[in-house]
């Protein structure tokens, strides 16, 4: 799809006025989706056997608008768009120090999301860093932007998160409610200035865009969604995320009466960045969110 088709479409916005032609609250980029294939993809986290690619399905790049969230009439939420801008600062000196991350940065996040939700209980079970910087990863470890849109957990894999991380009697009673997984996104050093994360309206996707895909560990096998590209899809970013911001994004709700349940996401090249700006660098933590009893599962 070219620029001027583009700028020619009008875009639905339940958040706001509709947006045409060009508009200064939006930036124009291009995005990796998955090119719609007949067999199951299957993603390597780890280096994959000889002649066998990390990714077996093919990108399909397409360009697409990203909206200034900021700007928005109405701030987004987890339950309607399936994500949320939050302040919130932290005591957590080193984010590469892992024991300060779990002693410290989960305690803190479990009760940020308590406030956020109204979760009776919360379980923090992994913490991811990332760089756009090829020289900090190498140094440190540390993962890349992922660059390709995508949703952590189908809903087999989110009920598979439950009986993983919780004994077996906790896991099955905590399954009969409802309980949904939070992805708690941060930028750790400055504000975001390369590669920042776009966000997808969970209500504009549509059921077929999501397509499930196989994440292949060294001693297990995950479960995510790939998205096939829908000009339907409607999304937003937060520019210059500082550190004492968070982004919470629902990956998966056990809810299946229209509020979000997938919230899609990507690293992305913003066109009106800095040639040299400092690269990003970001935490993300995963959480198993258990609401009230009360609440219908």
């Amino acid at each position: 799809m070219g620029i001027s088709e583009l700028e020619a479409r009008p875009v639905s916005d339940p958040l706001g006025a509709e947006i045409t032609g060009v508009d200064i609250t939006t930036v124009e980029t291009e995005v990796n989706y998955l090119t719609p294939m007949t067999a199951k993809p299957v993603n390597y986290t780890f280096q994959p056997p000889p002649g066998v690619p990390w990714r077996s399905g093919k990108p399909e790049a397409h360009r697409i608008r990203v909206r200034n969230a900021r700007t928005l009439a109405t701030r987004p939420s987890l339950d309607e768009q399936g994500f949320a801008l939050v302040d919130h600062g932290t005591s957590v000196g080193n984010f590469y120090d892992a024991a300060e991350v779990r002693s410290v940065y989960y305690p803190e996040v479990a009760e940020l999301l308590k406030a956020a939700t109204g979760a009776v209980e919360v379980v923090i079970f992994d913490h991811t860093l990332r760089s756009a910087s090829a020289g900090q990863r190498a140094a440190t470890g540390v993962r890349e932007p992922v660059r390709y849109v995508h949703n952590d957990y189908t809903p087999w894999s989110g009920r598979r998160s439950v009986t993983d991380h919780l004994e077996a009697e906790h896991a099955a009673e905590r399954l009969k409610g409802r309980h949904a997984v939070i992805n708690v996104w941060r930028p750790i050093r400055g504000s975001v200035e390369e590669a920042p994360l776009a966000v997808c309206d969970a209500q504009s996707i549509a059921p077929n865009d999501l397509v499930p895909t196989d994440l292949i560990y060294p001693d297990r096998v995950g479960e995510v969604y790939s998205l096939t590209y829908n000009p339907e899809h409607r999304w937003f970013y937060y520019p210059a995320m500082a550190p004492g911001e968070v982004l919470l994004i629902k990956t998966y709700d056990s809810l299946e009466d229209g509020r979000a349940r997938f919230t899609a996401h990507t690293a992305f090249d913003d066109p009106t960045t800095a040639s040299d700006a400092a690269p990003r660098e970001s935490i993300e933590v995963r959480a198993l969110i258990f609401y009230p009893s009360a609440s219908p599962s």
